[in-house]
Parts: C-alpha cells; sequence; structure tokens
C-alpha cells in the first residue's frame, strides 16, 4: 500500500529568515491605508488567513473575508521580492531525504501547510525544493490546519483511493502540525527545527519526536520503507 507523507513547510522544510514579514508589512499597508509593524508578530503554525486576520486586527480594522482575501493575494504578489531580503536556507536532511523519496513508486509527498498556493510556490521555488512536490493542501480556503488536513485527505483519496492510517504521516514542527495530523489519524513526525523545542512537542505525544530530520536511511527504516 502507497506511503503518504503531509509535509509542513515553514520550519520543517526551510525557513525564510521571516522575509515574508515584509510582504506582508506591504501588502497590509495598501489595504490598511497605514504602515503596520509586525516585526514581532509570532507567527509559528499559524495558518496565512490566521495572520492576515491579525494583521487586520493589528491595524484596526475588521477582518472581513473579503479584506482577508485582499491582503492575502497581495502578500502572495509582494512574496518572491521579499525572499531575498534575508538570510534563508533548506533545512538540515530535507533535501537529502526528499531525493530518496522522489522517484520511489510507492510513496507520494504532498504538502499540507498553513501556506496559501502562491506563498507555498514563492518559497519551494525560491529554495529550490519545488520539483519534490506536485499537490498539496493550503489556508486559501481553510481557516484553520486541521481543515487543511482535512483537505490533503480527501486530495489523496482522490489520488490513491482508500489508505492505511498507519502509512499516513505528517511531519512538521509545531504543536499545530501534531494537532492536525492526530486530527485526520495519520502518524505524526514532529521535528524540532521552528520555534519549539522537542520537550514542548513531545507534550503533544507525536508519533515520532526529532531535533531535525535524519539521514535518509534511518527516516525510510521509520516509516517502514527499509529497502530505500
Amino acid at each position: 500500500m502507497t506511503t503518504i507523507l503531509f509535509w509542513d513547510i515553514d520550519g520543517t522544510l526551510l525557513t525564510t529568515g521571516r522575509a515574508g514579514i515584509f510582504a506582508l508589512e506591504d501588502a497590509a499597508s495598501e489595504v490598511i491605508g497605514t504602515q503596520v509593524d509586525l516585526s514581532n508578530l509570532q507567527t509559528a503554525g499559524m495558518t496565512d488567513r490566521e495572520i492576515a486576520a491579525e494583521t487586520l486586527q493589528l491595524g484596526g480594522v475588521e477582518p472581513e473575508p473579503a479584506k482577508i482575501d485582499r491582503l492575502l493575494q497581495l502578500y502572495g504578489d509582494y512574496l518572491p521580492a521579499s525572499l531575498p531580503r534575508r538570510q534563508g536556507y533548506v533545512l538540515e536532511g530535507v533535501r537529502e531525504i526528499l531525493d530518496c523519496l522522489k522517484h520511489r513508486t510507492d510513496t507520494i509527498s504532498l504538502l499540507l501547510t498553513g501556506n496559501i498556493e502562491a506563498g507555498a510556490k514563492a518559497k519551494l521555488s525560491y529554495y529550490g525544493l519545488d520539483s519534490y512536490f506536485s499537490h498539496g493542501a493550503y489556508s486559501d480556503r481553510a481557516h484553520n490546519r486541521i481543515s487543511i488536513a482535512q483537505q490533503a485527505l480527501i486530495l489523496v483519496q482522490e489520488m490513491v483511493g482508500a489508505i492505511a492510517p498507519e502509512k499516513c504521516y505528517v511531519i512538521g514542527d509545531t504543536p499545530h502540525d501534531i494537532r492536525c495530523g492526530q486530527a485526520i489519524g495519520a502518524r505524526v513526525v514532529a521535528v524540532a527545527t521552528g520555534g519549539y523545542s522537542v520537550e514542548a512537542l513531545e507534550k503533544c505525544q507525536p508519533w515520532w519526536t526529532i531535533s531535525c530530520l535524519p539521514e535518509p536511511t534511518i527516516f525510510m527504516q521509520k516509516i517502514g520503507l527499509a529497502d530505500a
């Protein structure tokens, strides 16, 4: 049976050094009509829709759906030019594992992310990871991560049919990722490469907690692909 891996982006696959804040501030200034300082906005684990709503509130604007949509559209437009403004990078072990998975016929890697689709594509393209993912579930039409996870589950079922929970993995770096994976019955690999420590992630009882992604052989063996 096919093994399914749902990947978070920020803090799991890569870090942008919070370069997206520049794009968000530019988008907010256009929607709100005044500059909003978002340098201290905590975004770890939040979806882009949640971030947009909070941004509008910080600017004294009611976070109506139409305004959130407009803010996110502008954010997606401005993000590619914002990414070079900070020194981001692909996180340890990511490219090696994705290389091992890429040509296997018994696994599928998809995105399960709080990013909007335009934001996800901009980040993956800039950091050279776009070729590893052809499908994903995003926050364009979903406010919270559990809703996005449910979208991801429907997507993969449409692709391959019924899936076994023990062959379905969510890889993420926050308690939000853990909870959304648990909500769809997946095994959660919690990686402490974002804003949360191993100890903080362990409290949410993921299936496997690690400080960073290991070498491919160890990862493959853990998820039942020992012949990798």
